[in-house]
């Protein structure tokens, strides 16, 4: 059976193809339930081989995402919310949605910035301040007392 298209952006989509699920047993809720069906569910993913990302979009996922990513290049995202396969199927297939339109997204270079004069005044003016309550916080020389 093969799975349904993930859209990650309006110009990004994984083919359904690329995506496969694994189920497990589950041990959150459920209670019984839990101990005799496999309702947790591991959405994979292969970054390293995928069709859809250029080589620096491929660079980003890895790094930015390289707790959930197999020595293979696999990313996994697991969801053992519900007691309902189908419900965690669609919650790892969110997750694995905002995690990857997170990770591919390219971050604003910082632009450093210069302080302005004021600024810079009063930073002096609070350091001078400091400095004289230092001061007197000191006891005064010999020199001082005659």
């Amino acid at each position: 059976m093969g799975e349904e298209d993930l859209k990650i952006r309006n110009n990004l989509v994984i083919p359904g193809w690329e995506l496969w699920f694994t189920a497990s047993r589950s041990g959150g809720p459920g209670g019984q339930h839990a101990n005799t069906s496999s309702t947790a569910v591991t959405l994979h993913w292969s970054v390293t081989k995928s069709s859809i990302l250029d080589r620096e979009q491929k660079k980003r996922v890895r790094h930015r995402l390289k707790r959930n990513i197999t020595d293979d290049g696999v990313l996994q995202v697991s969801s053992a919310d519900t007691r309902s396969q189908h419900q965690n199927r669609k919650i790892a297939r969110e997750r694995m949605a905002k995690q990857v339109k997170k990770a591919v997204k390219k971050r604003k270079r910082r632009i450093p910035t210069k302080p302005t004069r004021a600024s810079e005044r009063r930073r002096l003016k609070k350091k001078r301040h400091r400095s004289r309550i230092k001061k007197l916080r000191k006891p005064p020389k010999r020199d001082d007392w005659w």
